[in-house]
């Protein structure tokens, strides 16, 4: 007669499925190859609600054009015109470009004109968006540590903004601006993320294969998208962004912390 203990539930469903209680294996990432790294920059190295910042920066922005337009009107036009930056696919276009045609066909404002709207803003009324703004502590060393490994360090944000907006974030959060290689603005670039050309453009620049880049980002759709072209990717979960449709799995997720000991050791097992 068995003598045994009897069998428990969990002993009965272990038996029937045993796959939902295999431990999955760890996965490496591996940095030994890595020559350069990618970071994301709001919810990355600042924080910043962009559903405050952005109404906000278009609300001034738009304020300077009331000599020649309706605010709300410009508004308008402006989310036009950073959809169709999203949506764009021609390589012949910056993005600058792409605002400026919209600005033009919607509300017959030269890109002359935007400039001098723009330089005013900037002069006037940026500043007031500077409490919206906060660094991270580790961001300095993050940047710092990427560089002693003898890495090239890019700003990879997504570039709807002017490099004039996005030095500010960067000024306003003790960072500098001059530590990168490159930087993505609507001046230079013609691809936002998630889309895949947006980082084989950043490739390009740096002249360096998907395998040889890390990209750090907060963002699982937009920032993770770079797994599409073969970059490892690190996903910052303190102020992370799940968006839905979000399909892309990090190769690493952590804090700050957790982040900067990675880039300080020769690779970690993700988490």
């Amino acid at each position: 007669m068995y003598t045994g203990r009897c069998l428990t539930s969990h002993d009965i469903v272990f038996t029937m499925f045993p796959l939902f209680f295999r431990k999955s294996e760890p996965k490496m990432i591996d940095l030994n190859n890595i020559q350069a790294v990618l970071f994301d920059l709001d919810g990355t190295l600042i924080d910043v609600d962009m559903n405050l910042f952005v109404p906000g920066y278009l609300r001034r922005l738009t304020e300077q054009m009331r000599d020649q337009v309706n605010p709300v009107d410009a508004t308008q036009a402006l989310h036009r015109a950073v959809a169709a930056m999203f949506a764009n696919t021609d390589a012949s276009k910056t993005l600058e470009t792409i605002l400026l045609e919209v600005l033009h066909t919607d509300l017959d404002i030269s890109p002359d004109q935007y400039a001098e709207y723009l330089e005013r803003f900037c002069q006037y009324d940026l500043e007031a968006l500077r409490p919206l703004v906060t660094g991270h502590p580790l961001s300095s060393r993050l940047i710092e540590s990427s560089l002693s490994r003898g890495w090239k360090v890019v700003l990879a944000t997504n570039p709807i903004f002017p490099r004039v907006a996005i030095d500010a974030r960067l000024a306003w959060a003790e960072l500098d601006g001059d530590a990168f290689h490159h930087v993505t603005a609507y001046e230079t670039a013609h691809f936002c993320k998630p889309s895949p050309v947006f980082f084989e453009e950043i490739l390009d620049c740096l002249q360096l294969p998907a395998e040889a880049c890390l990209m750090v980002g907060n963002d699982a759709l937009h920032d993770l998208s770079a797994s599409q072209v073969g970059m490892q990717t690190c996903l910052l979960t303190p102020w992370c962004i799940k968006r839905s449709g979000a399909r892309f799995k990090a190769d690493w997720e952590g804090d700050h912390e957790e982040l900067l000991s990675l880039i300080e050791s020769e690779g970690l097992l993700s988490a």
